[in-house]
């Protein structure tokens, strides 16, 4: 059976059980050794009307989800200070905290808040930063998760990715007993979910353009695979190139000029590489094996991609001006659905060593090591977070489908199930402007 083939039907066959429509729930598995405790104090609010989010909530939950971060629960709060003269460290010191996060908000207008937040570090005794940003009264858990990413980099020197959002596969049995898919787009942590496109058939390999306004991936509606790209903003979705037998994997160019994708048009799974402009399209790999699962380098010069052509699935590498192409996987006996971080140093992808278990993998592209991140016996379609910490992935929780996510030193886990069901094929956008 050939990879395509053996993925597909592992893809296929994972869809089996019940899915109601339910979000996502963050929870976390696994932290740092020693989370940094941090408090975030209700927000003041100066307007009569209730507002429809809480912004000190979210970005509490935001920190308390990251695994970077403990936060302190409001029932424990001494006090809840919106401004710098009430805030007194000694009480937090008492609480054990670190780090403490204080904010307020007052109308603008009818439909637009102006928050100003501030961060203190309790041990020193002093404000670290002090912010005013303005919001919509119905984007305030917009406004919660950009603040949360302020404050997480303030903290770590890493950029967060709170803003950023996630689409995902979800499949239920109807009462006919027939499947019913959904692609869905949320927020990073599941939240704010809505479907895109829902089908009879499958959807597979949803791919985010880098600039973050576009979604590709393959939907078998015609009962054949096809790819399609969807506007987001709008909806508006068009059918690229469309050939006999197999159409599939598609993957953006950095550009956003141009998709790689797997054609059998000739007979054999090849990659191509479609110029979104003038639809001309270029055969890349020229092989009697299964060449499948494209992805770009971030800077656009070589394309990965999966092969058999070694006797076993692994990664190779194509440049693009001279065609030619080097393995990259060796450690394993199979190494499949690559994907790197943006600074083009980490490789993640689903890796078979000694164990038989299929495990989400890293490898440093510079040093040539591999460390296994993962300890369950089938995950797959690694997707990883545009700041570089995290990969989320689809593994299996109690025969069911569920994402889950690792950082990528393997110290930081969490899942992100939904009470029945499963879901599948996870993409995490990139930053969002």
């Amino acid at each position: 059976m050939s990879i395509f083939k053996k993925l597909l039907f592992l893809l296929m066959f994972s869809f089996s059980s019940a899915l109601m429509a339910q979000q996502l729930v963050v929870e976390v598995t696994q932290g740092v050794e020693s989370p940094v405790p941090v408090a975030v104090a209700p927000f003041g609010w100066q307007g009569e009307a209730a507002l429809s989010d809480d912004i000190a909530g979210i970005i509490s939950q935001n920190l308390g989800r990251s695994g970077f971060f403990k936060s302190m629960s409001r029932e424990n709060m001494l006090s809840f200070p919106d401004r710098e003269e009430q805030v007194f460290f000694r009480d937090w010191r008492m609480m054990n905290q670190d780090y403490l996060v204080t904010g307020r908000m007052e109308p603008l207008s009818a439909s637009e808040v102006k928050i100003t937040f501030e961060l203190y570090d309790v041990l020193k005794e002093e404000r670290i930063l002090v912010r005013e940003v303005s919001a919509g009264s119905q984007n305030l858990r917009d406004a919660a998760h950009y603040i949360s990413d302020v404050i997480f980099e303030a903290l770590t020197g890493i950029k967060g990715a709170f803003s950023t959002r996630i689409v995902y596969v979800a499949a239920d049995r109807r009462d006919t007993d027939e499947q019913r898919y959904r692609l869905r787009l949320a927020d990073w942590d599941g939240e704010r979910a809505r479907t895109i496109l829902e089908s009879n058939e499958p959807i597979l390999s949803p791919a985010w353009s880098f600039d973050g306004t576009k979604l590709a991936y393959v939907s078998f509606e015609t009962t054949r695979p096809v790819i399609y790209i969807q506007h987001l903003a709008t909806g508006q979705r068009e059918q690229i190139q469309s050939f006999p037998g197999l159409n599939g994997a598609p993957a953006w160019s950095p550009d956003g000029h141009k998709l790689a994708l797997v054609l059998s048009k000739d007979g054999n799974p090849e990659i191509y590489v479609l110029d979104l402009r003038t639809h001309a399209l270029d055969r890349m790999t020229q092989s009697s094996a299964i060449d499948t699962e494209p992805f770009w380098a971030p800077d656009g010069k070589s394309i990965f991609f999966t092969s058999d052509r070694g006797g076993s699935p692994q990664i190779y590498r194509m440049d693009l001006s001279s065609r030619s192409v080097e393995r990259v996987t060796y450690e394993g006996s199979y190494n499949a659905r690559g994907r790197l971080t943006q600074d083009g140093r980490f490789l993640t992808m689903v890796h078979r060593g000694s164990s038989r278990r299929f495990q989400i993998a890293v490898q440093d592209l510079k040093s040539g090591r591999l460390d296994i991140l993962t300890n369950s016996d089938y995950d797959e379609s690694p997707s990883i977070a545009p700041n570089g910490s995290i990969v989320m992935y689809a593994t299996q929780e109690r025969g069911r489908g569920i994402l889950s996510a690792v950082s990528l030193d393997g110290r930081i886990r969490f899942s992100m199930p939904v009470p029945q069901g499963d879901v599948r094929e996870p993409a995490w956008s990139p930053f969002l402007q």
